[in-house]
């Protein structure tokens, strides 16, 4: 469901020989899997932040020990890793299976030991940071420019030139566009990080968040009433949604939030899919790529409304146990697929 064209990847998967998924919920994408290796769960393992220390703004540092120890026959993620590099690639050089034992041996416990005893505070270590169970304050960020950059004038080199020269190009698109056509752009919730959090009756509880939000003129103009469903086109697929008329965009945009999509036959999260929404990549187009970055551009994708009659719409019986949404032990633990 992060995929532009989520059906294509989705029956792309399904002609798959064979597929191996780490996971221990089975979700969108472990549903195809021929095998599904379960890893702990986050509450069964420890944690230091690496990936969003990148985005503090403070110089902290913490370590979280598991809240529960892991049974003898479960593993943690790095050791599934580990042992599938093992089975899979056994033309491996003497260095790499004496670094990938160590590994083993040691664990990354050890490794993290090293990274912060060999850092640039003294006497960090952690040992330190498991007395300190709050985190160590490290004071104010500290700039590493210039001594970061590897000119030799030590500057930053923009290439201006290569922005301006697509300039062109967005002037003749501004020229080209045409302000009845609808364009459809996503947003985020903060009660939900991608699809991880949708298995949570806490989090997903309350008015539906996966909704079609449009300006009034742009309903006025569709003959689209607030909660009503809304079918939604793009070049390479529908969804059905209903709509929420706000003055929070702009007329001739519209915005479906995304990690929805839980309704797939084979998932296997109760809560997610009695929340299942509707997937917006399944609207976004594989095709439609952002010039300057290569990336898939997933904003900006041109739509088509049309109001839906309740009398058009087919009602399928849907097979979902929902009857009891609060003692599943699922409810804390976030997917690890996106």
């Amino acid at each position: 469901m992060s995929t532009p064209n989520g059906e294509k990847l989705d029956k792309a998967f399904a002609q798959l020989d064979f597929m191996v998924a780490i996971d221990y919920f089975v979700n969108e994408t472990s549903r195809h899997a021929n095998i599904i290796l379960p890893p702990v769960s986050p509450l069964e393992r420890d944690h230091y932040d690496f990936t969003f220390n990148n985005f503090a703004v403070h110089n902290v540092a913490k370590y979280s020990p598991a809240l529960f120890s892991k049974k003898k026959n479960e593993k943690h993620d790095w050791q599934i890793y580990l042992e599938l590099a093992k089975r899979l690639d056994k033309k491996v050089s003497v260095a790499t299976k004496a670094e990938r034992l160590v590994i083993k041996q040691l664990g990354p416990k050890f490794v993290l030991d090293q990274g912060l005893r060999r850092g640039p505070y003294a006497g960090m270590s952690l040992k330190k940071l498991k007395k300190n169970p709050h985190g160590v304050d490290l004071g104010p960020l500290k700039t590493m420019l210039p001594e970061a950059l590897k000119h030799k004038d030590k500057l930053i080199h923009l290439n201006v030139n290569f922005y301006q020269a697509d300039l062109v190009r967005v002037q003749v698109m501004m020229q080209d566009y045409d302000d009845s056509q609808v364009l459809l752009i996503g947003r985020r919730h903060v009660r939900s990080n991608n699809s991880w959090l949708h298995n949570s009756y806490r989090l997903v509880k309350g008015k539906p968040r996966c909704t079609l939000m449009l300006h009034p003129e742009t309903a006025a103009q569709y003959g689209i009433e607030d909660g009503q469903d809304v079918k939604v086109t793009s070049r390479v697929g529908s969804v059905v949604i209903a709509a929420e008329i706000t003055d929070e965009l702009m007329p001739g945009v519209v915005s479906i939030p995304h990690g929805f999509g839980h309704g797939r036959k084979g998932v296997k999260q109760k809560i997610a899919q009695a929340h299942a929404g509707v997937s917006v990549n399944d609207l976004t187009d594989d095709t439609l790529i952002d010039r300057l970055s290569s990336n898939a551009a997933v904003n900006g994708v041109p739509v088509q409304l049309e109001a839906v009659e309740p009398e058009d719409i087919n009602l399928e019986a849907a097979d979902l146990d929902i009857s009891d949404l609060h003692t599943t032990n699922s409810d804390a633990e976030p997917s690890s697929a996106a």
